[in-house]
């Protein structure tokens, strides 16, 4: 396995440490589902190899943090940086049970896999071409997040795996990329990389509802709350915001109610097939989504409680490779009137929008005809190389202090760019 470090080059101070603890316990999540959809037991085994790693990191952290408290303030403060560690180490472990569907053949519906392909984010995976237009190009020469709303979260070289590959690696003839984001990317995808068009799996048509068809219904959504409901956490740390902390809590408690109807459905299905043992992985499935869920929860107690933040947090959420940010919608920008389906963000900028805030109102997950508003507020996840774009389509442009560095934005119309007016 090629990966992006070895172990002498690990980072040693807490806030880079955090940061890459986020940004390993993602791509396991990204890679375990990848693996799940296209049954890669080599992919999957890679999720254990980054749980060793996530496993180390996990270790050093709380080292420091026991370290470094040296009055009952600092100690407090530090109690918090190790609740969120937990949480970030229970989301690998999830990651982990996840993959084990595929390395201990536990059994996934053909059906699932079809509609895990509808998900709100999904994987796919292609392969170079010689003489595509990817073959030879940086990653950040291609520009697939902002580009295509897709990230590449591995390449496969051979026998060899680059885990978490950075804009500097260079795909080349014969590469196999596993990427996530947005569907509506893959056809473009497809034409750079110079492959076949994607041909959807093919499920016999049952004109009946089942039982199991009502189970896998219940897993999809399960999914799709549930990596909102991390990307929301994390946002209510970065923001210290109450509001987002609740809507968390909500979700976890959504998916608690989900598990059970899953449990029903699943045992329903098995009572009307000769080998129901197929059917474990979807409960396995079920399980970490929802554990996935309670790390959220976890992570925004400190928010709930009105616990102060130690500032490592919010500095370690903002330099990791997806940064969260909050957009408001100025009146007459590009934005102001669109509905979510017409504004096309995650293909525009390559992020994905967790949630929209209005009046002190919060709607997680905003999608389809849900109309944008000037003063509405966009809390979004992804690249931090599509914030300009984003912020260009609210109705402003993001301006970097030279002399503190503080990121915040301007609006669009501001001759002079001296004043900014929200910070990021």
């Amino acid at each position: 396995m090629t990966t992006r470090r070895t172990n002498d080059e690990r980072p040693r101070n807490l806030k880079a440490m955090l940061s890459e603890a986020k940004d390993t316990s993602e791509l396991m999540v990204d890679l375990a589902y990848a693996a799940l959809f296209f049954n890669d037991a080599r992919m999957a085994s890679e999720v254990e190899e980054l749980e060793e790693r996530l496993t180390s990191l996990v270790h050093e952290m709380r080292e420091v943090c026991v370290l470094a408290a040296r009055s009952p303030r600092e100690a407090e403060q530090m109690s918090g940086i190790l609740q969120v560690v937990s949480a970030i180490e229970r989301m690998g472990n999830a990651a982990v049970d996840i993959s084990r569907i595929v390395t201990h053949r536990l059994g996934i519906p053909a059906a699932l896999v079809a509609d895990l392909a509808s998900a709100e984010e999904v994987s796919h995976r292609v392969r170079v071409r010689d003489g595509s237009a990817m073959a030879g190009r940086s990653l950040a020469d291609l520009e697939l997040p902002t580009e295509l709303g897709m990230r590449v979260v591995a390449i496969r070289r051979g026998k060899e795996w680059i885990i978490d590959p950075d804009g500097e690696d260079v795909p080349v003839a014969d590469d196999v990329l596993i990427l996530q984001g947005a569907a509506a990317g893959v056809d473009r995808l497809r034409e750079l990389a110079a492959a076949p068009p994607y041909e959807m799996p093919e499920i016999a048509e049952v004109v009946a509802i089942t039982d199991l068809d009502r189970a896998i219904d219940v897993l999809v959504e399960m999914k799709n709350i549930s990596e909102v409901s991390v990307g929301l956490a994390y946002s209510a740390l970065l923001f210290n915001d109450q509001g987002l902390a609740a809507e968390t809590v909500h979700l976890e408690d959504r998916l608690d109610e989900m598990k059970e109807r899953l449990e029903v459905w699943v045992l329903r299905a098995a009572s009307d097939t000769l080998d129901p043992s197929p059917l474990r992985g979807l409960l396995h499935l079920g399980q970490a989504a929802e554990s996935l869920g309670d790390s959220a929860q976890q992570m925004v107690w400190l928010v709930e409680q009105g616990e102060e933040l130690h500032p490592v947090l919010a500095v370690a959420l903002s330099d990791s490779e997806e940064v969260i940010v909050r957009i408001p919608i100025a009146a007459g920008s590009v934005l102001d009137g669109k509905t979510v389906a017409e504004a096309r963000i995650e293909m525009e900028t390559g992020y994905y929008l967790l949630a929209m805030q209005r009046g002190g109102r919060t709607l997680y997950r905003p999608r389809g005809n849900v109309r944008f508003e000037a003063g509405d507020e966009l809390i979004a996840t992804g690249p931090d190389e599509g914030h300009e774009a984003l912020a260009e389509l609210g109705g402003f442009r993001v301006y970097e202090d030279d002399d503190t560095g503080q990121v915040e934005l301007v609006p669009a119309a501001h001759p002079g760019g001296e004043a900014p007016k929200h910070k990021r």
